[in-house]
């Protein structure tokens, strides 16, 4: 079930209990909102629901060729979607230029764009922490540069940079990764403090394990280095390698897409300046 469907079962005064189905409306018709690295994985999930309560949406990828196949799927799964999509390789600023030409202005930024590669930290040479640090951190301190005035100007506006509980928890396989998505907390914190009696707010979502593209592939892999089926492979991941998940499988796309459309809404005024964890209990740590 989506975050903008909820069911109550209302008991009559009198007579059989009444059920009745409500729809949360979360107040985003008319709004604007710039989803980056979308055409698949979480930044699809989180366009699509976005598209569900009535926001324009603007998508990107690195292609345009992966843009039209989104958008193609977008519009069959949300008939009459306002969606669009612009292409930006994020490793190179003449690109996110282009993009900000050509999407001037928008009312929410989703900060979704991102890579990530396991690697040992002896083997990581010194191009390959500044590539990291310029697509995942630098694409959202370029893009929040250009529209956070803007949403000060007009005195609303979200901007949301997902994150990773790698930020909190950093992996020993990819410290590199670890160090970018901890870089994207400060931004996110530092930027609330900009917004002051506005009603502009920044927040970041931190995902946990998530069963977006390639972990399928990945799992397979794992359980065949183990003599395991994915199944097994699956459970035999969380005992191991994360044994502290409460959720004790991979969340859904959707999942985190829910949290991440609910902040971007009005009626999240009162969240700002957070790191808002749905890494299924992973993290041991009560703040």
């Amino acid at each position: 079930m989506s975050i903008n469907h909820i069911i109550l079962f209302i008991p009559a005064k009198h007579g059989p209990l009444l059920s009745n189905i409500i729809r949360m409306d979360l107040q985003l018709k008319g709004k604007t909102a710039l989803v980056t690295g979308s055409t698949q994985g979480i930044g699809f999930a989180i366009a699509q629901q976005l598209l569900q309560e009535g926001a324009t949406v603007i998508i990107n990828g690195r292609t345009t060729a992966r843009i039209d196949e989104a958008i193609t799927r977008l519009k069959k799964e949300v008939p009459g979607a306002k969606v669009s999509g612009v292409p930006a390789d994020f490793s190179k600023a003449a690109e996110v230029e282009a993009l900000l030409k050509a999407v001037p202005d928008v009312d929410i930024l989703i900060n979704n764009a991102g890579i990530f590669e396991p690697k040992a930290f002896v083997d990581i040479p010194d191009e390959e922490w500044f590539r990291f640090f310029e697509i995942n951190v630098m694409s959202g301190i370029r893009l929040s540069r250009h529209y956070f005035p803007k949403m000060l100007a007009k005195n609303w506006g979200r901007i949301i940079f997902i994150a990773s509980e790698s930020a909190i928890m950093i992996p020993k396989e990819m410290i590199h990764y670890g160090f970018t998505k901890t870089a994207q907390l400060s931004v996110s914190r530092g930027l609330a403090e900009l917004t002051v009696g506005t009603g502009v707010t920044v927040n970041s979502v931190l995902p946990g394990p998530t069963r977006s593209e390639g972990v399928d592939e990945f799992i397979k892999q794992l359980g065949a280095s183990k003599g395991m089926n994915p199944e097994e492979a699956e459970a035999d991941f969380f005992q191991t390698d994360r044994p502290s998940s409460l959720l004790q499988r991979f969340a859904t796309v959707q999942e985190i897409a829910n949290l991440v459309t609910y902040t971007a809404s009005p009626l999240a005024a009162a969240t700002n300046g957070a790191a808002l964890r749905a890494d299924g209990g992973l993290v041991r740590s009560i703040i």
